[in-house]
């Protein structure tokens, strides 16, 4: 689910055969996490998602672990993969942590690695996701006028070009609306290649005042750079309308979560105990994201600035 400085994707198949040959589950070491700190603990193989809260996540991370080595960690090491290969890895003990887990989005691949991996604690929740258009197509005047529900896409296909733009094919969103759409019964092309592509297509949109729909979801920077509607849903979502229901229902509003491996809370209980307090809201991801996304800040620095502005409360969590 989040954006930009988004790295091109392999193939899920691909990025596991790379994993599975660098990774061997958390290895003891000398390093020095991002921070600039330096100690004796292990390096976490840690799964990135291409979304940029992810990789702000694991940034605070590694700038706390190298703040206070009592933790045991000395480094994160990020792996980019997407949900499916992330959760195959952790799995197979290829994977110690996984930040920015989309839950119930990815509850069937938590599921399926239970044995080997817990969701140990929630950084965010109520995060609201669904179909958008920009607040000018739908003003008095504007090329989609009376557009309020995901009901009435088709009334509006000529004005739309016959399209639904959405992001990654490896987002487990990305099927989901692939079924709302034929739940719905609405004809518009799905038009899927990745979340960079659907974001300059909206900027396009945008800068020539033209109507566009799509998938989005908050935190996000996007938001910060333009007015933009959620359409309303008829249906509200139940549990299984997406996976064996027929999938006319509302998208779930989803909570960013951490899972951490078995192995991990063995060798570095006291960094996993900071997991589970952890907290950043949805204000504070989205104002981050802006920095990153629209401002250009490095994702470091970013990290950074947030360690430092809660290195009280932080104080706290590790105890």
């Amino acid at each position: 689910m989040q954006r930009t400085t988004l790295r091109p994707r392999a193939s899920a198949v691909a990025l596991t055969a790379v994993l599975t040959a660098a990774v061997a589950g958390c290895t003891a070491e000398e390093a020095g996490g991002s921070g600039g700190g330096s100690g004796s603990g292990i390096t976490v193989q840690t799964a990135q998602f291409s979304w940029t809260a992810a990789g702000l996540t694991n940034g605070i991370l590694s700038e706390i672990a190298a703040d206070h080595p009592d933790l045991g960690v000395a480094s994160l090491a990020t792996t980019q993969l997407d949900p499916a290969a992330a959760w195959a890895g952790a799995q197979r003990g290829d994977i110690d942590l996984l930040t920015e887990v989309a839950l119930p989005n990815q509850q069937e691949l938590a599921d399926s690695a239970s044995e080997q991996v817990e969701i140990v604690s929630e950084t965010y929740g109520d995060a609201a996701q669904g179909w958008f258009v920009p607040a000018y197509a739908v003003e008095a005047g504007g090329p989609l006028e009376g557009l309020t529900s995901v009901t009435q896409l088709d009334d509006y296909a000529e004005e739309l070009g016959g399209k639904f733009y959405d992001a990654d094919p490896g987002y487990i969103t990305t099927e989901q609306n692939a079924k709302r759409l034929e739940g719905y019964g609405i004809e518009l092309e799905h038009v899927v290649s990745s979340e960079a592509a659907e974001l300059a297509q909206l900027e396009n949109s945008y800068s020539r005042e033209e109507p566009i729909v799509l998938y989005l979801y908050h935190p996000h920077a996007v938001f910060a750079q333009y007015d933009m509607v959620q359409l309303e849903e008829p249906t509200p979502y139940t549990d299984g309308c997406l996976t064996t229901g027929d999938g006319a229902c509302a998208m779930p509003s989803y909570s960013a979560n951490i899972a951490a491996s078995n192995e991990l809370a063995e060798q570095a209980p006291a960094f996993v105990d900071l997991l589970t307090d952890l907290r950043i809201s949805v204000d504070e991801m989205e104002a981050m994201q802006k920095s990153v996304d629209v401002d250009g800040e490095d994702v470091s620095t970013v990290a950074r600035k947030w360690v430092d502005a809660h290195a009280d409360q932080i104080a706290e969590w590790i105890g």
